[in-house]
């Protein structure tokens, strides 16, 4: 059984702040900043990939409760909601979560570098993507 699951079931203590018949929010142990939460599925899903779209609709019902809690509470003007999808993108537990990490201005926080796309590479892309969606059913035609 996964560490999560295991926080589900109160087999670890925990800090809870929110729980309801789909997902618990507890308090990250190593908390990027003071109020950060995880938002996980009471069942267990491997990733985001894994997940139905009512589970992921239920998911992220709770972050928008969570997350509004910790800015009114904790005097937080802004946060972040991070989901890491798969080991190679820092994926620890193998269980669906959600982290709010709220922000405060000067908190040392630095977003990902940017890069930059080859000359037609962006239209390249956009366009596999596209395909890729076509295949699923999953795209209106756009442009």
């Amino acid at each position: 059984m996964c560490v999560f699951c295991k926080i589900v079931n109160n087999e670890i203590p925990n800090k809870k702040v929110y729980e309801d018949a789909f997902v618990v929010a507890f308090l990250d142990i190593n908390p990027v900043n003071p109020g950060h939460v995880q938002v996980v599925p009471k069942k267990h899903i491997e990733d985001v990939l894994s997940a139905s779209n009512e589970d992921l609709s239920h998911i992220i019902i709770a972050v928008k409760k969570v997350a509004k809690a910790i800015l009114e509470s904790m005097d937080y003007p802004a946060f972040n909601i991070e989901v890491n999808n798969g080991a190679i993108a820092g994926q620890v537990v193998s269980h669906l979560h959600f982290h709010i990490v709220p922000r405060k201005e000067g908190d040392g926080l630095t977003h990902w570098p940017g890069g930059q796309y080859k000359q037609g590479e962006m239209t390249q892309i956009a366009e596999k993507i596209k395909n890729e969606l076509r295949k699923e059913g999953a795209i209106n035609e756009i442009e």
